[in-house]
């Protein structure tokens, strides 16, 4: 996809993901054999349940039908969520994984797997798993220091506070459906 073509299709389209209270996370036009599959990934703070992606479709479907920003051709339109294995690549992404398990990847060439604990506009507390009875430690990430960072899913995670769970599920399940298309 073009840099115009994404340019133009995210002016177009974030103003109604907004307006559904969801944030676009992301557009992407694939070709699959002759037909093209646009893909637009939403999400928010408290995430985005099943009515709110079928609604934010049905008014994008709407939009691209009275625009020519697809142009003539045939496409389907794919609305979904980032799924359970996430990239974190901006502030609120990191702030909505606080309690979640990431997999960092440091520009020194470490690899740390660290539950976020706490965000700021400098960087992260983690809390770094302990090992073979090991107690848990925490540390302090600068942005600065992250190259790469991508939520874990924890499956079999005992911990009753544990607010993302039924996140997991769904993602894992809208995962299973993506896999299924």
């Amino acid at each position: 996809m073009s840099t115009t073509q994404s340019e133009r299709l995210r002016e177009l389209l974030e103003p109604l993901v907004g307006s559904q209270g969801l944030d676009l996370e992301e557009i992407a036009v694939d070709s699959v054999g002759r037909k093209r599959v646009l893909r637009v990934v939403v999400d928010s703070d408290t995430g985005a349940d099943l009515d709110q992606i079928a609604d934010v479709s049905r008014a994008l479907s709407a939009k691209l039908d009275e625009t020519d920003a697809m142009g003539q051709g045939e496409y389907t339109l794919e609305v979904g969520t980032p799924g359970a294995e996430r990239l974190l690549k901006e502030h609120r992404h990191y702030v909505r994984a606080v309690d979640r398990l990431v997999k960092f990847q440091l520009h020194e060439g470490d690899e740390l797997v660290a539950r976020i604990l706490q965000v700021d506009d400098e960087g992260l507390d983690v809390e770094i798993p302990g090992v073979k009875g090991r107690k848990a430690t925490t540390r302090r990430i600068a942005f600065a220091d992250i190259d790469r960072a991508r939520v874990q899913v924890e499956f079999n995670r005992k911990d009753k506070h544990d607010k993302h769970e039924q996140h997991d599920k769904q993602d894992a399940n809208d995962m299973m459906e993506e896999e299924e298309a």
